[in-house]
């Protein structure tokens, strides 16, 4: 018998033993950590399902996404993150800013400051907790990171190497190494190696294969995708059709986030009569929830950034300004 079928009764006798024996739905709900949105997607991410992140350039993707293994990990379960765009260490100085940022607020020592320790440059001499032994928070944010380090596991990816296989492979190795399925975060999913030389057909080939590994590997999976031309323009909302590549990235997601800038999406006469609002609007993005088989689709919400900090605020609320598809504005 194919063993890619299943009757229907199976199905059903295997969730009535799941229920009896304890294992609870939720297992299988991931929390992103940023409450709204954990709302608005039903609990969070699904075991099985392949999320996309897009968004322009600089809007804070990884910093995001980021974020959601590091909530992950600090909840006690195990996240796995493929970087294509950033070395280890960077990765690293960003976890130790952002749990500086949330033990010491907007007094917290910047990125900058995190990463002149990492490097040596900062004057002092030591170690790490020596170099940071002067701000607020630095100390406590190497013990909070130290303390979730072996559940968030680091990839160091490459497009040449780094294909559907290697990631099929790496997760094989944390579940086997860890007793648990983990979260998967590709940062970013027009990295992944595949052998087709139309970039057409090998993000097609990309995109089917992530969908496939969570399905199989019963995982949920967060892609970071990047955007064509067109969603780069300045002043121009970046919309589903603005991610990079073939049309399998619509289809095949379960669901689709996108990132824009609120200044650059928000309508025209928020900003002509009310000039203060052009900094406040700086500060914020908008997480546009634009596909979502699990719930509502079409929902605004937004956040406030710490990128000095390298993180976001958590706690976001729903776009109440018009938001328009393009906008034509000179200060």
């Amino acid at each position: 018998m194919d063993l890619s079928l299943e009757p229907l009764s199976g199905v059903l006798t295997a969730a009535d033993r799941r229920v009896r024996a304890g294992s609870h739905p939720a297992s299988r709900v991931w929390p992103t950590g940023f409450d709204l949105l954990d709302q608005t997607l039903s609990g969070g991410l699904r075991s099985g399902e392949l999320v996309m992140l897009g968004g322009p350039q600089g809007l804070g993707k990884t910093t995001w996404v980021l974020q959601v293994a590091r909530n992950t990990a600090r909840s006690g379960r195990t996240a796995l993150v493929f970087s294509f765009e950033h070395d280890l260490d960077t990765l690293l100085i960003r976890l130790v800013s952002l749990e500086a940022g949330q033990l010491g607020g907007i007094v917290a020592p910047t990125i900058a400051r995190i990463r002149q320790a990492f490097e040596g440059m900062d004057g002092r001499t030591g170690s790490l907790s020596d170099r940071l032994v002067d701000t607020d928070g630095g100390v406590e944010a190497l013990e909070v990171v130290q303390e979730y380090a072996d559940r968030l596991i680091l990839h160091r990816s490459t497009g040449t190497s780094t294909s559907i296989e290697v990631i099929t492979a790496a997760i094989e190795e944390v579940r086997e190494a860890t007793g648990q399925a983990p979260l998967v975060v590709v940062d970013y999913l027009q990295k992944v190696h595949a052998t087709h030389p139309d970039e057409y057909e090998r993000i097609t080939a990309v995109t089917e294969g992530l969908k496939d590994l969570a399905l199989d590997h019963d995982v949920p999976i967060l892609a970071v995708v990047a955007s064509d031309k067109d969603g780069l323009e300045s002043g121009k909302r970046m919309r589903v059709h603005n991610m990079r590549g073939s049309s399998a990235l619509a289809y095949e997601a379960d669901t689709v986030l996108l990132l824009n800038n609120k200044y650059d999406v928000v309508a025209r006469h928020h900003l002509v009569y009310s000039m203060g609002n052009v900094e406040k609007f700086r500060n914020w993005v908008v997480l546009t929830v634009e596909k979502n088989r699990n719930g509502r689709s079409g929902v605004d919400l937004e956040f406030q950034k710490r990128f000095d900090q390298s993180r976001f605020e958590t706690s976001g609320r729903q776009v109440t300004e018009q938001l328009v598809d393009e906008r034509v504005f000179v200060e």
